[in-house]
């Protein structure tokens, strides 16, 4: 059993783009050991960003774009042009200049790397509150990722319906998992319980855990765990307001005298 963290990809460098594309992306091959391949080499992060511009894109499709620039569509997402150039050159579009990319193609060049083309069974362990919000959440099905099972601890809640899911003892995970082909588990349940849940997701063949608990989960080398802790992100913003209000300018304070339009240099701001 190993401890799991989040590494980047190794992989070689992607062919820079030609200067004259006569496409407005390269065309992406069936799913086989080529994309495969091409998927291994992905830097984690870019993965994340991958699926930030098929977000953007979706919505850029559903208002009838029929194209976009780098520019545009970097703006749009929230990172520069140069980063995703680089990102989509990953998937093997680079666009033509002048043109820029279909969102239609990329879109289906995205999903294809991200593995979208299929539905991703969604198993939730805990339904307290936040299990409850996962289950209900209409979200979901929509992007793929249909809830098919829940599982808890509690008596009052066996065979309850949550979403219209019923929810289901944890020691039947292994069982329940495997007939309805769960493959990404998310686990909601208190600290104490995540390692167990954890275990039997593995044992029922689920390689991919979405974790909710306050924890570091010891799983093997193949399965994949992300984890999401809010307090931790609080903690962040927490420091973030801090900092602004350290350096905040004192409400009393003096501006500074200005010589040709700048502040003189050497004058400090008095109370």
């Amino acid at each position: 059993m190993a401890q799991r963290g989040q590494s980047d990809a190794a992989g070689r460098t992607p062919r820079a783009p030609a200067e004259n594309a006569a496409e407005i992306t390269a065309p992406i091959p069936p799913l086989g050991s080529g994309l495969r391949d091409r998927a291994r080499a992905i830097p984690e992060a870019a993965v994340a960003r991958l699926a930030v511009y098929l977000r953007v894109l979706s919505a850029m499709r559903e208002q009838g774009t029929n194209s976009v620039s780098s520019e545009e569509l970097s703006a749009a997402a929230g990172v520069n042009s140069a980063k995703l150039r680089k990102d989509l050159s990953y998937i093997g579009s680079y666009g033509t200049r002048g043109v820029g990319y279909d969102p239609a193609v990329l879109i289906d060049q995205i999903e294809r790397v991200l593995g979208l083309t299929r539905e991703q069974s969604v198993a939730v362990v805990g339904i307290g509150n936040l299990g409850h919000a996962l289950a209900n959440y209409g979200g979901f099905p929509g992007r793929g990722f249909p809830v098919t099972a829940l599982f808890d601890v509690d008596p009052d809640l066996m065979g309850v319906p949550v979403g219209g899911i019923p929810v289901d003892h944890i020691d039947d995970i292994p069982t329940v998992c495997a007939n309805r082909e769960v493959t990404i588990g998310v686990i909601a349940t208190p600290p104490v319980s995540a390692q167990v849940v954890c275990d039997r997701l593995v044992q029922a063949g689920v390689e991919c855990i979405l974790n909710f608990a306050p924890v570091v989960l010891q799983v093997p080398e193949t399965v994949e765990v992300r984890k999401v802790d809010l307090a931790v992100e609080l903690q962040i913003l927490s420091f973030h307001v801090a900092r602004r209000a350290d350096y905040a300018p004192a409400a009393d304070a003096t501006p500074a005298p200005r010589v040709n339009g700048s502040p003189r240099h050497g004058m400090a701001v008095r109370p």
